[in-house]
């Protein structure tokens, strides 16, 4: 079965090639759509490479961060060590509890932190991808000796798929190739990514 953009393409040489007095047709002709639609996918890579480089513009703050919560750990550790070396009896007793209690509230709360800056990561990979199929996409569409090949199509579609590093990414991908809608399909990528969240590394 013919893909959307081969059907434009299609009917794109169709207008082409008929007369000339055929020129000043309206914008809802075959010809201008396929031309709106590659407008239209740019400006969707533009957009999402402005996020990905938003994105990209904060990794250094992003890293600064990571870097002090990660010391900070090492500290809450120490500290956490050097309490409960103390004397379980006398008068220090109650406050090696308290302070035993605070220390790993706060070093809870470190790996939280840290946690959250590797996903903020793993977001950033995840938009540089899209970034890059959209234009994979966009050079497809603007290129006239390529986009009528069902072969190229199929090469882009599996350029997409190997960008996925994870089983459940993949599985998401394949369903929506299978008749899956995109809402289900990520819907269900979502509860399983609450139900197995990535391996994330903990210091």
């Amino acid at each position: 079965m013919d893909t959307i953009a081969q059907q434009l393409f299609r009917e794109e040489r169709t207008v082409t090639n008929s007369t000339d007095n055929q020129r000043g047709t309206p914008a809802c002709t075959p010809h201008l759509d396929l031309i709106q639609a590659r407008k239209t996918v740019l400006m969707i890579e533009l957009s999402a490479g402005q996020i990905e480089a938003a994105m990209k513009d904060s990794n250094s703050s992003v890293e600064v961060l990571t870097d002090a919560f990660t010391t900070m750990a090492g500290y809450m550790r120490m500290i956490n060590d050097t309490i409960a070396a103390l004397p379980d009896n006398g008068e220090l007793s109650g406050t090696k509890t308290n302070l035993l209690c605070a220390t790993e509230n706060v070093s809870g709360m470190v790996r939280k932190a840290i946690i959250a800056f590797q996903f903020y990561d793993k977001l950033v990979q995840r938009l540089s991808h899209v970034n890059h199929s959209l234009a994979s996409l966009s050079g497809l569409i603007n290129d006239s000796s390529r986009i009528n090949s069902s072969y190229e199509w199929a090469a882009l579609q599996e350029k997409i798929r190997s960008k996925y590093s994870m089983r459940e990414e993949i599985e998401m991908f394949d369903a929506v190739l299978g008749g899956m809608s995109v809402k289900d399909a990520l819907e269900k990528f979502m509860t399983q990514m609450k139900d197995h969240p990535d391996d994330i590394e903990l210091f």
